[in-house]
């Protein structure tokens, strides 16, 4: 065999390494396009979310600056897609006011939601004696004492869109749901045990993916 023929050898074997890596390139594109095209016709919607109840274990402000604070919450949330299932992942939920955390996180169980389907957790979520900064605290009594307070649900975490065998990566999820605690002679909730009163609120909460 001759140099010649050595180097023809080598410059068909090139070739063909680039043919093959050329027919992976548009295989690889046509499949995202076709990806991209299901995914811009199927349009997935949020999910839905909505803050069932509300029962107060505990809920003391009288320490200035420090709040206790016990609840167990029902949340729904559903799958309004007719083809998309959703992952739920590192889901966790806590309360809020005015923006500052009252409670520490409780993480939800990761789930799969199918297409038009609805799930509901009833997690508990507490403080002990959770520092709150000093104008919040004067805010707080002067609501508690009016007999209204108003505070935030939040859950944050992560979703993941399944279209078929496709899935899709994360994306970040935040719901914010209002609720509404009253005391005293304003006072709507429904005893249910010792130092427990239930609230029926049925509030929908704000969704952003």
């Amino acid at each position: 065999m001759t140099a010649k023929d050595c180097g023809n050898h080598g410059k068909g074997r090139r070739q063909l390494i680039r043919r093959c890596f050329g027919c992976l390139l548009v295989f690889l594109l046509i499949v995202l396009i076709t990806i991209l095209i299901i995914w811009a016709i199927l349009r997935p919607a949020k999910p839905r979310f909505i803050l069932q109840d509300t029962t107060v274990y505990a809920f003391n402000a009288s320490t200035p600056n420090f709040l206790t604070s016990n609840f167990q919450v029902t949340v729904s949330t559903r799958n309004p897609n007719d083809r998309i299932g959703i992952y739920y992942d590192r889901l966790v939920i806590y309360a809020t006011y005015r923006n500052q955390q009252t409670t520490l996180r409780t993480a939800l169980p990761p789930t799969y939601q199918g297409h038009n389907e609805i799930n509901v957790w009833s997690p508990f979520i507490y403080g002990n004696m959770v520092p709150i900064a000093p104008d919040f605290s004067v805010a707080l009594k002067s609501e508690q004492a009016a007999g209204t307070i108003f505070m935030v649900i939040k859950i944050d975490g992560r979703v993941r869109w399944k279209v078929g065998t496709f899935v899709s990566g994360r994306y970040h999820l935040n719901v914010r749901c209002p609720a509404y605690i009253t005391f005293g002679s304003k006072n709507n909730g429904v005893s249910v045990g010792e130092n427990a009163v239930k609230y029926q609120l049925v509030t929908r909460c704000s969704v952003s993916v």
